[in-house]
C-alpha cells in the first residue's frame, strides 16, 4: 500500500531536513519498541520514512511519484523492506538516541563509545546527634580493587614502554556487528585485549601482573559537612571501584545514619527541648539549667508561663550558611498530685483559678 512519509512523520511536504529529523526523533522516541507502550511497525514505519525524506535524492525521487510511490518493496527502491535495504541503513540518528540501549555507540558518527568506569561503592555510617549538627571526620576502610601504586594502574613495569595494541589498532574499542529488529547494526566495544586504553605493556608489572589493579584495604578520612541529616548521602568521587588506568574509578557514597537523642528533635536547622517545671516555678518564674548542643545553658523562665509554650534559645540550632537556627524550649507544667493537708488548705485559701 502507498505511504505517506511526510504524514508519518507528522510534518508538511516542503519541511526542512531539521525539522525533518526533529519529526523522527521525537516519532522514534514515542514509538521505539524496547519502550512501554512502544510498536516496533510503527518504529520501522518511521525509520523508514526518515530514510527517504532525509536522502535528497530519494526524497525527489518520492516528491515525483507522490503517494504512490511506494518504499516498501516492489514499487520503490530496490532490496526490499526499508529503502536500500537493511545493510544501506544509516543510524546516526538511531545512535545518537538509542546508544545505550543496545550497550555501545552506533557506527557512521553516531556516539562515541563513554570511557569505562568502575562500580560505585554504598558505606553505611552512624553519626550521634551532635556529630550530625555539627559534623565530624569519619575513618572508612574500605576492600576494594585500587589501582597498583607500583605502576600507577597502567600495568607495565616502571620504566618499560607501552606498545599499541594490535587487536584495536591502539583505538580502544572493536567495532562489532549486532542483529537488531532493524537489520544489522554496527556497535562500539571496549576492547577485550587492552581494556580500552588502547596499549599493551612491553613487560607487565610485576606486583599487579599487567592488569593495573590489587585487591586490597584502604582506609580514608571523610568530612562529614555539619547539618547532614538522617539517610542523606555524602559522594566522595573517585574513591569506589577501580578498573585501573583504562578507565575512571567509581564514586564511594556514605549513606548517614543519625543516633536518636531522647533529649532533643530536630525540624530543619531548629531543635527542640521538652523542660519539665513545677507548678510554683511556673507561677513565679525561675532561673533553670538547659541542655543544649553547645553545652549546659541558663535560661529564665518567665512567671505566669503556661504548659505546652515554647521558649527560643536564639543560635543554639543546627549550624547553616547563613548562622545557626534556634533551640525551642517546650515547656511542661506539672500538677502536683500529692499535696499534704496543709498544702491543700493553702491552696484553697490562694484561690487559683486561672
Amino acid at each position: 500500500m502507498p505511504k505517506d512519509y511526510y504524514q508519518i512523520l507528522g510534518i508538511e511536504k516542503g519541511a526542512p531536513k531539521d525539522e525533518i529529523k526533529k519529526a523522527f526523533r521525537k516519532k522514534a522516541h514515542e514509538y521505539h519498541p524496547d519502550k512501554e507502550g512502544g510498536d516496533e511497525a510503527k518504529f520501522k514505519e518511521v525509520n523508514e520514512a526518515y530514510q527517504v525524506l532525509s536522502d535528497d535524492t530519494k526524497r525527489q525521487q518520492y516528491d515525483q511519484f507522490g503517494q504512490t510511490f511506494d518504499g516498501g518493496g516492489g514499487g520503490g527502491f530496490p532490496g526490499g523492506g526499508f529503502p536500500g535495504g537493511a545493510q544501506g541503513m544509516n543510524f546516526d540518528d538511531l545512535g545518537e538516541m538509542f546508544g545505550d540501549m543496545f550497550g555501545g555507540a552506533f557506527g557512521g558518527g553516531g556516539r562515541r563509545t563513554q570511557r569505562p568506569r568502575g562500580n560505585d561503592i554504598l558505606v553505611d555510617v552512624e553519626l550521634s546527634f551532635k556529630e550530625s549538627v555539627f559534623g565530624v571526620e569519619k575513618e572508612v576502610t574500605l576492600s576494594k580493587n585500587n589501582a597498583c601504586d607500583h605502576c600507577g594502574g597502567v600495568g607495565a613495569e616502571p620504566g618499560s614502554k607501552m606498545d599499541t595494541c594490535s587487536t584495536c589498532d591502539g583505538q580502544g574499542f572493536e567495532i562489532k556487528v549486532q542483529r537488531t529488529l532493524l537489520g544489522a547494526m554496527k556497535a562500539k566495544a571496549t576492547c577485550a585485549e587492552c581494556s580500552g586504553s588502547g596499549e599493551i605493556p612491553e613487560t607487565k608489572c610485576e606486583e599487579c601482573h599487567g592488569i593495573g589493579l590489587l585487591h586490597g584495604r584502604k582506609t580514608l578520612r571523610v568530612d562529614i559537612p555539619a547539618g547532614i541529616e538522617d539517610s542523606m548521602k555524602i559522594r566522595v568521587r573517585g574513591e569506589g571501584e577501580s578498573i585501573g588506568a583504562s578507565g575512571d574509578s567509581g564514586d564511594l557514597f556514605l549513606r548517614v545514619h543519625v543516633r536518636e537523642d531522647d533529649r532533643f528533635e530536630r525540624e530543619g536547622f531548629d531543635i527542640y527541648y521538652r523542660l519539665e517545671i513545677g507548678f510554683t516555678q511556673a507561677a513565679l518564674g525561675s532561673e533553670e539549667e538547659i541542655v543544649t548542643v553547645d553545652g549546659p545553658a541558663t535560661l529564665k523562665i518567665p512567671a505566669g508561663i503556661q504548659s505546652g509554650e515554647k521558649l527560643r534559645m536564639k543560635g543554639k540550632g543546627v549550624p547553616h550558611s547563613r548562622g545557626r537556627g534556634d533551640q525551642y524550649v517546650i515547656v511542661i507544667v506539672k500538677t502536683p498530685k500529692r499535696l499534704s493537708k496543709k498544702q491543700k488548705k493553702l491552696m484553697e485559701e490562694l484561690g487559683l483559678e486561672e
